[in-house]
């Protein structure tokens, strides 16, 4: 297991207690490097939506907790934040969580002559995922998926 894969882990098994209590999910855990600096973000969400007090409490919890436990080695940002409506689903919790809504899908090979398309999810199994749009319905592989998000219509 990677550095980066282990600090996300121990994160999740963290900051999921304080989640539950609080009544909020945990959308996603990362450990990133942008330039010089390192980020432990975690994306939280609830019913209605994330605010401002609702991360200020969750990162005092959890600061505690990595300042306690002291496991990631590098310097580094912890942030709380609610996921960002153009982050790409990845986890089955996110495809599970959209099942309804229009997506913005991007292929690797052509669907239907092209390879990016908006298209409803209508069900995911872990594998695949099953979408609609005007061309009718069709299933598309997991692995076959190059980016996947929610369509913002402005």
């Amino acid at each position: 297991m990677s550095k980066r894969e282990t600090y996300e882990k121990k994160t999740i098994e963290f900051i999921t207690p304080i989640l539950e209590a609080k009544g909020f999910s945990l959308v996603d855990v990362e450990y990133v490097r942008e330039g010089s600096d390192n980020y432990l973000r975690a994306y939280i969400d609830k019913p209605g939506g994330i605010n401002i007090n609702d991360c200020v409490a969750v990162s005092e919890e959890m600061n505690e907790i990595l300042d306690r436990e002291d496991y990631i080695a590098d310097p580094y940002t912890f942030e709380v934040s609610s996921p960002d409506l153009s982050r790409p689903l990845k986890k089955d919790k996110d495809f599970e969580r959209n099942v309804g809504n229009d997506l913005e899908i991007k292929t690797y090979k052509p669907v239907n002559g092209s390879k990016e398309f908006v298209a409803t999810l209508d069900s995911y199994d872990g594998d695949t995922i099953t979408v609609h749009d005007d061309n009718g319905e069709f299933v598309l592989q997991r692995s076959d998926l190059a980016l996947v998000r929610i369509a913002i219509d402005f």
